[in-house]
């Protein structure tokens, strides 16, 4: 029906794990959370509903349940490089990127969705973003961004790809639509960008130049204190 994959296979037994994982072993400083309970604030806010109608805020009791502190200076956005991105957080030893934190360990490269008028999970197919914005997992992101960015603090780190297709600040993009508009400026005392291209990648994007610039600019316009390195020089 859909052109996506359907809900990953054992998405509840998975997240619910994920959740224990996470409070006992990833990041304990965060305490006691009730994982069934997140599990059906999670469930509850895309089953039983068309999945082209499922907007950010109806992920709000999940986030409510699960959100933590993000500690100060710890903050680590980033666009077209998941991978790097997991390892150079160090699972939030180093840094805590959205991935890092409880609601967004949760839902790490999962899929899933729900069907209108039935309580059942869809395994065949969910849409795409491109046959719907409003899908299941792209408004759980944009909601899991904008909580990020609400509560992040100190020095704030940005993780650029330079050799990315189209740019290393894509826009549309997550971090252009939902991350930046979402900073609390009063928090936040610095912004430090790097932009790192692929090992024997392409050096599209760096500090100064191209869409690297733009973001540059964009952040100066609205008062924040930058830096940007280039990571490979």
């Amino acid at each position: 029906k859909w052109k996506g994959e359907g809900t990953t296979r054992n998405l509840e037994n998975i997240v619910i794990g994920r959740c224990y994982d996470y409070i006992r072993i990833v990041n304990p400083a965060v305490g006691e959370k009730n994982c069934s309970q997140i599990w059906e604030a999670f469930k509850n806010a895309f089953i039983n509903k068309d999945p082209c109608s499922i907007l950010p805020k109806d992920y709000e009791l999940f986030i409510n349940l699960s959100l933590h502190t993000i500690p100060p200076n710890k903050s680590l956005f980033w666009e077209n490089n998941q991978l790097l991105v997991n390892s150079f957080a160090g699972r939030g030893r180093r840094y805590m990127s959205l991935g890092d934190t409880l609601f967004g360990f949760f839902g790490d490269f999962l899929n899933w969705c729900g069907q209108a008028d039935s309580p059942g999970l869809d395994y065949e197919s969910c849409p795409t973003t491109m046959e719907c914005e409003n899908n299941a997992v792209e408004s759980f992101w944009r909601m899991a961004s904008i909580t990020y960015a609400q509560h992040s603090s100190g020095v704030i780190h940005v993780l650029l790809n330079g050799s990315a297709d189209g740019g290393a600040y894509p826009q549309p993009g997550f971090f252009a639509d939902y991350e930046i508009p979402n900073l609390q400026k009063g928090k936040i005392s610095q912004i430090i960008i790097w932009v790192v291209d692929d090992i024997e990648g392409p050096d599209i994007d760096s500090c100064g130049t191209h869409s690297v610039k733009t973001l540059e600019t964009r952040l100066k316009t609205l008062g924040y204190d930058i830096t940007c390195t280039d990571s490979n020089k």
